[in-house]
């Protein structure tokens, strides 16, 4: 059973968080939403407009079609757990400072190790670039290594990491959307992978 009252406990300490400026100009932190025992865990970069307004993660046109592309895989929004890198919205929806990522990076890594998903999907370069470094691998030009699959530690737990386009990005370019559905079914069959592994050692506990 993964630890679903401290990943609660943490929310609420994300929500009163105030360690670095961006807490000054915001109207709601963002915690992140979804399955606390989810397998898989979105993770983007920070909030927008829309995100700030109501507290909740990728509800824009952006989340919108993040939500299409996790149900054209199978799953439903509730099956996954989605957050971001930085928890509160850079003002003019800027990119995230490099001190701010530091500043709200533990409780990433603190959410990560609530869950214990199988797979994390990073959205865009920022969240990108945190987890891979953080592991010792080189950051490239995200449109270099999407739908790559990197093996990362984050405390003691193990797991895929799969980088992605934000999906913004395919909302001013249309031809990211195809980059995002190839990615996406990569996606969906390191799921299946799973999905089989964890049927073989169910049958060999008969055995």
């Amino acid at each position: 059973m993964k630890n679903c009252r401290e990943l609660v406990k943490l929310e609420e300490e994300i929500k009163k968080c105030t360690k670095c400026p961006l807490h000054a100009s915001r109207k709601n932190a963002v915690p992140g939403e979804g399955n606390p025992e989810a397998i898989i865990m979105f993770i983007g970069e920070a909030p927008g407009r829309n995100e700030d307004l109501e507290g909740r993660p990728f509800v824009g046109a952006a989340g919108r079609l993040l939500t299409n592309l996790i149900e054209n895989i199978g799953l439903r929004r509730e099956d996954v757990y989605i957050t971001n890198v930085v928890k509160c919205r850079p003002p003019n929806n800027r990119d995230p400072k490099p001190e701010e990522i530091k500043a709200c990076s533990p409780y990433l890594d603190r959410q990560i190790n609530c869950i214990a998903p199988r797979i994390i999907v990073t959205l865009g370069r920022h969240s990108t670039k945190y987890l891979l470094e953080k592991n010792g691998y080189n950051f490239r030009s995200i449109l270099k290594i999407h739908g790559k699959i990197y093996n990362i530690k984050i405390g003691y737990i193990d797991i895929k990491l799969i980088p992605t386009l934000h999906p913004a990005a395919a909302l001013y370019n249309p031809r990211f959307v195809k980059i995002l559905e190839e990615d996406f079914n990569r996606i969906k069959n390191e799921i299946r992978k799973i999905g089989k592994e964890e049927e073989k050692i169910g049958l060999e506990k008969f055995f």
